[in-house]
């Protein structure tokens, strides 16, 4: 298997400085492209409602990377599933990816809502979120996510 290395192009400013599971609602976060990355680069990209960031999960420990299958979160009574039917952060390569709300650019930075990366997270790229490229049938998903996924969006108390 060839491997690739991916260098940042910027990176989170959130207030959140921990992983956490749940009450990502409501959250703002900053993404500010490293030097040598002009402006010019998120030209337009506030003429979209929506954004999905890819970034890496750089504080996933390598021994903690999970190749097989396991219960979401260690909840038992969820069923045991391999890590690529699973969102979870311990992947192979350690790649998230959110769909987030456009609030406003800012020279360099694009600040955008309800991103769930930590403080200092490494993105390796935005996209713009088109309609054309969101599913084309209606999706279907185990039980066990709604019920992993039902306090993910909530506003922190």
């Amino acid at each position: 298997m060839s491997s690739h290395e991916f260098a940042p192009i910027g990176h989170v400013s959130a207030s959140r400085r921990d992983p956490e599971d749940d009450f990502w609602g409501g959250t703002e976060a900053r993404i500010t492209l490293v030097p040598g990355l002009d402006a010019d680069a998120l030209q337009g990209i506030d003429a979209f409602s929506h954004v999905e960031v890819v970034y890496l999960f750089d504080r996933v420990a390598p021994e903690r990377i999970v190749t097989g299958a396991r219960h979401p979160r260690n909840n038992a009574d969820w069923p045991a599933v391999g890590i690529f039917a699973q969102r979870g952060k311990n992947r192979p390569n350690r790649i998230g990816t959110t769909i987030c709300r456009v609030l406003r650019l800012e020279g360099r930075s694009l600040v955008v809502a309800e991103l769930d990366a930590i403080d200092q997270t490494p993105v390796l790229d935005i996209k713009p979120v088109m309609r054309e490229f969101l599913p084309r049938t209606p999706i279907t998903q185990p039980e066990w996510c709604v019920e992993l996924m039902r306090q993910y969006w909530l506003p922190r108390d």
